[in-house]
């Protein structure tokens, strides 16, 4: 049996997303060529275009293509450095995609706190915006929904905040994990920039984008041949986009809520039979899809081959750095100590899930849990 828990890390892809872009590739065509298989590529690319970009409200034309969430971020930062900010302040619980990004930019950098819950501190960003200096710039960087805990930052309320000030701050979201969890309304969130990633919705991985505010102008990362309205040069990926746009198209009305029910049985019962597990932001708002405890005492890489064995796929954190077996920034933002920061798991449940699956893994990590619980509770 091989169950896959791990969507947040990348979302197995939908029969409609393989279908178009089989179709797509049958296609051919490059979308810069003027003769009719051009044309028709460019039709499908910016279909795909407009699809993407009503799934959050956002204009068709101020949609860019890029390579994924990760690109899409740098660009974001790359312009905000352009666009004349002299400092970046972002979130403690920021993917390390956007904090290196941030780090490699020669910016001065800060920290934006967050509290127990993960949570950006609104208060501390009300008191930052009234301390700025006189002609500083700043680009605030938040993430709409943290990748290991699921939990929805106030990203609206922050965007709000950080548009009725003087100073001509910008303000970027990683709305990455959004995608197919949680509906995402970039034109509510007063920010100039929102990345975005296929592969986390179901579609194929390698094709992203990145929303900008009408206003928001982008100097190209990338240069080449003037794609994207000179905003991102190189081909564009039609087969890409055309599967990220079917990705989103297949996302079901009643999908959200069937997630969010397994993920609350899930819960419901580990806490039940093992009451002194955490799970980190229970208490607010949460995608659907995602479970983040800690076991103190059992280390999360020993929790992540054992459910592997067992033929379940999870993860000790963050994709990119789950591999390398350190405690979660995000975790220890949140006050967690070392030992509960070392034994998190994150479950990340999708368009794939069932019934069936979650029963099974609550089985599965329970078997495996009460091995080592006479161990954890003597060194208690």
């Amino acid at each position: 049996m091989s169950v896959y828990l791990d969507h947040n890390a990348t979302s197995p892809v939908r029969p409609a997303a393989a279908e178009a872009v089989m179709a797509a590739l049958a296609g051919g065509g490059n979308p810069s060529s003027v003769h009719q298989s051009g044309r028709a590529a460019r039709a499908r690319v910016e279909r795909a275009r407009a699809t993407i970009a009503r799934s959050i409200c956002a204009r068709s034309e101020d949609l860019i293509f890029t390579s994924g969430g990760t690109e899409s971020n740098n660009l974001s930062l790359h312009a905000s450095k352009t666009l004349g900010c002299t400092r970046i302040i972002l979130s403690q619980i920021e993917h390390d995609a956007v904090r290196a990004a941030a780090a490699a930019s020669g910016l001065p950098t800060e920290e934006w706190p967050v509290d127990a819950h993960g949570r950006a501190r609104l208060d501390w960003l009300r008191d930052r915006l009234a301390a700025a200096e006189a002609g500083e710039r700043i680009a605030f960087a938040l993430m709409a929904a943290n990748n290991e805990t699921g939990v929805i930052q106030p990203y609206a309320e922050a965007g709000r905040m950080i548009a009725e000030v003087e100073g001509g701050h910008l303000f970027l979201i990683d709305a990455v994990q959004m995608t197919g969890k949680a509906n995402f309304d970039f034109a509510a969130s007063f920010a100039q920039f929102a990345a975005l990633s296929s592969h986390k919705a179901g579609g194929p991985q390698g094709v992203g984008a990145l929303a900008t505010a009408c206003d928001a102008q982008v100097g190209a990362l990338i240069t080449g041949g003037g794609q994207e309205k000179g905003r991102r040069g190189g081909t564009e990926n039609v087969a890409g986009v055309v599967g990220f746009a079917a990705a989103v198209s297949a996302i079901g009305d009643d999908e959200t809520s069937r997630i969010a029910s397994l993920r609350d049985r899930i819960e419901r019962r580990l806490k039940a039979a093992a009451p002194e597990i955490t799970i980190w932001g229970e208490g607010v708002e949460r995608l659907p899809n995602t479970i983040c405890l800690s076991a103190p005492g059992w280390p999360s890489e020993i929790q992540v081959i054992a459910l592997d064995l067992a033929g379940f796929a999870v993860s000790a954190g963050s994709a990119c750095s789950s591999g390398k077996v350190r405690k979660s920034h995000v975790l220890k933002a949140m006050g967690a100590t070392d030992d509960e920061a070392g034994s998190a798991l994150r479950v990340s449940l999708g368009w794939t899930t069932t019934e069936d699956d979650a029963d099974a893994f609550c089985e599965a990590w329970l078997r495996e849990y009460d091995r080592v619980r006479p161990k954890v509770a003597a060194a208690g």
